[in-house]
């Protein structure tokens, strides 16, 4: 027979090993302006001059290290309209990586993304589920086998290299590989600050199916 501390702890282990996100109050909100350092307040104030609003989701949690939030914000840009893959590869990675993190707020920001940017909604329902999705194209499957090889494995076998490099070349890689990594940090922030997705909605995705 185990103490209550000892099954608590279990009950913890179990829920992280299913990939759910402890739900509780928010720990990191918004920070009022009048509440800002002069360094806060100017990378905010570039932030909302190219986005017409105040910092939110990842960024107004990193606005705590203003020079790492100003890096992160124009890693994004970098994303949203220098990146050598298509927006519509973008946001295939993209929800891989929130699929996996099993994060709330990104996923509700780049679903109707990558609808707009071309991904059938069956596909994104699949990554949602935890599925391989069904009838990829040859660029979406060797996008899939990349960061799904690289998020479970923590490496890439060389067939799957060998692929992507004929298929994106070498820019291409680093451009899929970073993603995973850039948004797997923003989703780490987001989990431990635990933020929430915007206006109440409920969170869209389930606890990682197995």
């Amino acid at each position: 027979m185990i103490g209550r501390h000892t099954a608590a702890c279990l009950a913890v282990t179990v829920a992280l090993a299913g990939g759910t996100v402890l739900s509780g109050q928010e720990r990191l909100p918004a920070i009022p302006a009048e509440r800002m350092t002069e360094a806060q307040k100017k990378v905010a104030t570039d932030f909302e001059k190219v986005r017409n609003s105040a910092p939110t989701g990842p960024f107004a949690v990193m606005l705590r290290v203003p020079e790492l939030m100003d890096l992160s914000f124009k890693w994004r840009q970098h994303v949203q309209s220098r990146s050598a893959l298509s927006p519509k590869q973008n946001e295939f990675v993209i929800l891989l990586t929130a699929r996996e993190w099993t994060q709330q707020y990104e996923w509700n920001a780049h679903y109707p993304a990558a609808i707009q940017a071309g991904l059938p909604a069956e596909l994104v329902t699949a990554i949602a589920e935890g599925r391989r999705p069904e009838r990829m194209d040859e660029e979406l499957t060797i996008l899939y086998e990349l960061c799904t090889e690289l998020q479970h494995h923590r490496s890439v076998s060389d067939a799957t290299y060998a692929r992507a490099l004929a298929k994106f070349g070498e820019p291409g890689i680093v451009e899929a590989t970073s993603m995973v990594g850039y948004y797997t940090m923003l989703a780490m922030v987001m989990n431990t600050a635990r933020t929430p997705v915007p206006g109440g909605a409920k969170p869209p995705l389930a606890a990682f199916p197995h």
